[in-house]
């Protein structure tokens, strides 16, 4: 079980930056942060929040990269699994990181046409062309975290498969090991009955043997008397 105390380690620390990134996406939400945060303040926290997430993949890597690598395979199954929830918890996060730096880009880009004072239909119509730009930029950033989550899923699905097929190997390996077994115990048993046989072949010439020379000296014996 001591091979498992690096990945706890792991798991605190992830859970750590999870934590941290949930912190920063909750202070760009005016709903539960009292209002929207200034343009300056709310880039910050967009940013450190994607440096967290990159430091969250990584370490999800080296978790994974450490579970594969125990040998005990009751272990090794519950440590994939921790790793799986990590994964869905990390690719819900990509989708509200996404979401919220989309909403701060609004805001910012609505903040710069009203500091701007450009007025009338040409700012209406900029804006407006922004805004469907920003929309659709979203809508990629949406494909794209489906995309990871779907990929994320691939994976999962494929350690499964490669576990099952490593403990249908095993016990394959273990079939061919008892059928070795069992055709060695067969080949000493073949060996031991052509033995019995060969020396029940040699009692019986023996007995013969014996058997004909007593009947020669019987009828020796025999001789002598009438003669």
């Amino acid at each position: 079980m001591s091979s498992s105390i690096p990945f706890e380690r792991y798991d605190e620390e992830f859970l750590s930056l999870t934590e941290q990134v949930t912190s920063k996406l909750r202070s760009l939400d005016p709903s539960t942060s009292g209002g929207a945060p200034p343009p300056s303040s709310a880039e910050a926290d967009v940013k450190m929040a994607h440096n967290l997430l990159l430091q969250a993949d990584d370490l999800l890597k080296q978790m994974g990269l450490e579970a594969r690598g125990v040998d005990d395979a009751s272990v090794k199954r519950d440590l994939l699994g921790k790793v799986r929830v990590c994964k869905t918890r990390l690719a819900n996060l990509r989708d509200d990181y996404e979401a919220a730096k989309s909403n701060v880009e609004r805001s910012s880009l609505g903040l710069g046409d009203i500091e701007s004072g450009r007025g009338g239909g040409s700012s209406a119509s900029g804006k407006q062309r922004l805004l469907s730009n920003s929309e659709q930029l979203q809508s990629q950033s949406d494909t794209l975290a489906n995309a990871r989550s779907i990929m994320a899923e691939t994976e999962s699905v494929a350690l499964e498969i490669t576990e099952e097929l490593g403990r249908h190997r095993e016990t394959i390996s273990s079939a061919h090991g008892r059928v070795r077994q069992v055709t060695g115990m067969t080949n000493r048993a073949r060996r031991i009955v052509q033995s019995m046989s060969r020396r029940e072949v040699q009692q019986k010439l023996i007995l013969y043997g014996v058997a004909g020379t007593i009947m020669i000296v019987f009828l020796m014996l025999i001789y002598s008397m009438f003669k």
